[in-house]
């Protein structure tokens, strides 16, 4: 009776989080049945996923941004301007693909340090050096291409934003194509209990842990399920065509950026700065380095989304990107992140950027309207801000942890990492 009370009271507090995953599972079941199980064939998964992968790669810095207390409008303009260039690269300078898509990341960190200086260094508010940057980058976008399309680009760089795992090898239907997948798999869910587990026990010994065993136990499950279940219809459920690049681009990239919010000191000092900018300055905080960074991390992931989606279509146009700063800045605050800033999470902006990706494709499935499309898609938005809204008052206003806790914190899971 304990065990279940005390889960009972785990789960209230994090009821925002638990209400995320709810949401994307209640939508998808849903749409599979308003479609007739067409929503989660193996091809539509894997359309889901290269449609949608652009806007999860943005989705990882915007919820950094915002959990900073930021906000960032010209990703989409970026993202453009670097497909763009990666198209004179190859075109006009006749630069090999590997070295355009390496020029192209240059070109988005020194984008991101351009807009952080700003921000950082002079004081402007992120909201007018970014407004300002989504009209300059999109002029330059045009500048660039002259109006027009830069196309076809090379396979190898098309394989980026629509290829799939090993296609010159084998055909997707063929035997070794499923194993890889089926392998690809099972390794990412053996790394990813076994991470689960290993930060547990870490957390347990110096005393950091305070999510219940039971409810540790039904997530894993819970995520293990999913895991294997995507893993077959990616590689074995007929119609399959094997695990895309970009997922895996896309995992690589979870990862590493909830390593980074979750076990380091600059993620520690992203949340205490969004948390409260003033405490988190008297703790020692150097927060415009925190800010400079972070603009670049942002210019970064703008150029690897532009790069992706310029491989998917095959072309570099000047209307490349619009509005892909409104869908990354919705899949953040619907998976989690507070408008005031220090609250969010990486796999919550995931979720968030699924649950519009699968909104998307269930209601084009059944013929929706893009008004009506556009319509709903803002009050799934306008329900997720309000609902975090009313969690707030609820619970008293309570917000992010101060800065010196968060100071604190870090020294201690410093402690548990080594």
């Amino acid at each position: 009776m304990s065990v279940l009370k005390e889960a009972t009271g785990f789960l209230a507090s994090r009821i925002r989080q638990i209400g995320i995953f709810l949401a994307l599972i209640v939508i998808v079941v849903l749409f599979q049945v308003l479609t007739d199980g067409r929503l989660l064939t193996a091809g539509n998964v894997s359309n889901i996923i290269v449609q949608n992968s652009y806007i999860l790669i943005l989705a990882i810095g915007m919820v950094m941004v915002i959990i900073a207390g930021h906000i960032d409008l010209s990703v989409g303009s970026v993202a453009a301007f670097v497909g763009a260039m990666s198209g004179v690269m190859i075109q006009s300078w006749g630069w090999p693909w590997w070295v355009a898509i390496i020029g192209s990341l240059v070109i988005g960190a020194l984008v991101g340090a351009w807009q952080g200086f700003w921000v950082a260094n002079v004081g402007i508010p992120a909201f007018i050096v970014t407004l300002a940057g989504m009209l300059i980058f999109r002029g330059l976008t045009q500048i660039v291409l002259g109006n027009r399309q830069i196309t076809p680009f090379p396979e190898e760089y098309r394989q980026l934003g629509g290829g799939y795992v090993f296609p010159g090898l084998f055909p997707a239907s063929s035997s070794p194509a499923e194993w890889i997948t089926v392998g690809l798999g099972v390794l990412a869910l053996v790394m990813l209990v076994g991470s689960q587990m290993k930060a547990r026990v870490a957390r347990v010994k110096h005393g950091l842990e305070s999510e219940p065993l039971t409810w540790f136990v039904v997530k894993l499950a819970f995520t293990g399920v999913l895991v294997l279940g995507l893993t077959y219809l990616l590689g074995i459920a007929p119609g399959s065509r094997g695990t895309p690049v970009v997922l895996i681009v896309l995992g690589v990239l979870v990862v590493a950026y909830s390593a980074v919010m979750n076990r380091s000191i600059f993620g520690r000092h992203i949340y205490a700065r969004g948390g409260n900018l003033h405490a988190a300055q008297l703790s020692g905080i150097k927060t415009q380095r925190v800010d400079f960074y972070l603009f670049v991390n942002m210019g970064v992931l703008s150029a690897l989304a532009g790069l992706v989606f310029t491989g998917r279509l095959n072309s570099a146009g000047p209307g490349a990107g619009n509005l892909f700063e409104l869908d990354a800045i919705a899949a953040a605050f619907i998976g989690g992140a507070a408008v005031t800033g220090g609250i969010g999470t990486v796999t919550g902006a995931i979720i968030g950027g699924l649950i519009m990706g699968v909104l998307n494709n269930g209601m084009s499935l059944l013929g929706v309207s893009t008004d009506y499309q556009q319509f709903i898609k803002g009050m799934v938005l306008l329900l997720a801000v309000a609902f975090d809204v009313f969690n707030k008052r609820r619970s008293g206003g309570r917000r992010a942890p101060k800065a010196q806790a968060v100071v604190e914190a870090e020294k201690k899971e410093a402690v548990a990492a080594q």
